[in-house]
C-alpha cells in the first residue's frame, strides 16, 4: 500500500478542489471540517474502503476517479457507480449500521479527504440547506443504481455494454473521446457479463465503426447507433 497522508493539504476554505456542497457551510463550519478530516493520496488500484469495514468517515473525492462496487461470491464484483472529483461517498451506513455495504477502489492516483462521521452529522442536523442539498445528492446516486438495475436485468449483453459506455460518456466525461480508466474486466463488472464476453463485444462495437478503443483512450464515433443498441436491448 503506497497511500499516504499528504502533509501539504490545504484548509478547506482555500482548497479548489472541494465540493460544491461546502459553499453552503459558514466559516464556522468550515473550520470543523477543517480540524477534523485527514487527506490522503491513492495510487491507482489502491483500496480506498473494504466493503464490511467499520464506517467512521464520510469521504469527498478531490482529485482522480474511483469505482464503487459489491463484492459478490467467486470473486466477481459488480460496478455500481463511478466517482468523479468532487463526489461525495456516505452510503446507507451512516444513518443504518456504520458499516461500508460497498468497496470503493482508486482508479486512477486519486486524492480524498476524509471527514469525521460524528462531525459530519452533527453538521447536517445544524444545517438544514446542506442537509438537503446532500440528501439531493444521495437520491441521485442511488436513482443511478436502481437504473443501472433495471438495464443490466432487462437487456441482452450488447443492450449492457452500449449502456456502459454511454454511462462513462453521458455522465461521467460528457466528452466523444475520453481516458479509458476502466480495465476490460471492470468494463465487464459494469456491464455485468464476463471479460471474455466484453472484449468481445468491444471488438464488435468496433469493427461496426461505433467506437475506437486502446489501452489509453475510449472515442465514441456513433452516439446515435449506440443509443439505438441501448433502447433495443
Amino acid at each position: 500500500m503506497t497511500e499516504y497522508f499528504d502533509k501539504s493539504q490545504k484548509r478547506c476554505t482555500d482548497c479548489q478542489c472541494m465540493s460544491q456542497l461546502f459553499c453552503l457551510l459558514d466559516e464556522e463550519e468550515l473550520q470543523v471540517v477543517d480540524a477534523n478530516k485527514i487527506h490522503v493520496n491513492f495510487k491507482a488500484g489502491e483500496t480506498i474502503k473494504k466493503q464490511g469495514t467499520f464506517m467512521s468517515h464520510v469521504i469527498s473525492v478531490n482529485s482522480g476517479f474511483a469505482k464503487l462496487y459489491i463484492e459478490g461470491i467467486e470473486g466477481r464484483s459488480a460496478i455500481l457507480r463511478i466517482v468523479k472529483p468532487t463526489n461525495f461517498i456516505g452510503g446507507p451506513g451512516i444513518y443504518f449500521d456504520q458499516r461500508h455495504h460497498f468497496s470503493i477502489t482508486a482508479l486512477v492516483d486519486s486524492s480524498v479527504c476524509f471527514i469525521n462521521l460524528q462531525v459530519f452529522k452533527k453538521i447536517l442536523s445544524g444545517n438544514i440547506l446542506f442537509a438537503e442539498e446532500f440528501l439531493k445528492d444521495f437520491s441521485r446516486d442511488v436513482l443511478t443504481v436502481y437504473n443501472r438495475l433495471i438495464f443490466l436485468t432487462q437487456k441482452q449483453m450488447p443492450g449492457r455494454m452500449a449502456d456502459a459506455l454511454l454511462y462513462l460518456h453521458d455522465e461521467i466525461f460528457n466528452l466523444p473521446k475520453f481516458p479509458m480508466i476502466l480495465t476490460r474486466s471492470e468494463l465487464a463488472d459494469l456491464s455485468a457479463m464476463s471479460r471474455e464476453s466484453a472484449v468481445k463485444l468491444l471488438r464488435d462495437f468496433q469493427k461496426e465503426g461505433l467506437i475506437r478503443i486502446s489501452d489509453h483512450e475510449m472515442e465514441i464515433l456513433d452516439l446515435e447507433a449506440l443509443n439505438k443498441i441501448s433502447r433495443i436491448g
